[in-house]
């Protein structure tokens, strides 16, 4: 009864490291406080980091460093995203810049997030290439959540494929997928994860 099941999955994984699947992953840490009060100003703080982009850099020597820039490609130091700002991800080692595009922002009471897409490097001309291991349908939002006492942080991968199908990959396609299946099997929770606990707190 179980075999299909895990034919399935495999079949999966091999049509997702040909670029012909996609994957939806989430990661998320929380934090409840002694009262109301004391929650309304973690999440101020927690959205203070969310919104502090290059702040996410240097958590650890394994993860990664993050730079916002404006529209023009040029960097913001201590700005906050707005929609079609660029984020350049310079991931651990030997490997090519990644660079997503803010392409939504939602800022409630209770709630801020953001969304970002694979894109092309700003300083490049646009000749189609993406510039990053996830294709253009990808996008990733960040989230901070208040609930009663509780503050949530979220990382929410959606659609996630392997861009190594051309025109989009251009010269980056093995390596490419080299890095989104290192990803899947566990550096983006160590990354994301590390994150979600540092925006709440913990």
């Amino acid at each position: 009864m179980e075999r299909k099941p895990i034919i399935d999955r495999i079949e999966h994984e091999v049509q997702a490291l040909q670029g012909n699947a996609t994957k939806d992953v989430s990661y998320s840490s929380e934090r409840t406080l002694a009262s109301a009060a004391d929650a309304r100003e973690a999440f101020k703080l927690a959205v203070s980091k969310l919104l502090n982009v290059d702040g996410w850099s240097g958590l650890s020597s394994l993860t990664a460093d993050f730079q916002l820039h404006n529209a023009s490609g040029q960097p913001k130091p201590n700005g906050q995203p707005q929609v079609g700002d660029y984020i350049r991800i310079a991931l651990p080692g030997p490997v090519p810049e990644n660079w997503v595009r803010v392409s939504h922002i939602a800022n409630a009471e209770n709630r801020v997030e953001f969304t970002v897409r694979p894109s092309h490097d700003p300083h490049h001309t646009n000749s189609g290439q993406i510039d990053h291991f996830f294709h253009k349908e990808a996008k990733s939002t960040f989230r901070i959540e208040l609930l009663d006492q509780t503050i949530t942080a979220s990382e929410i991968g959606q659609q996630e494929g392997i861009n190594n199908q051309q025109p989009e990959a251009g010269n980056r396609a093995a390596i490419n997928t080299v890095i989104a299946e290192g990803g899947w099997l566990g550096y983006q929770k160590f990354q994301w994860k590390l994150l979600t606990d540092y925006l709440v707190g913990l």
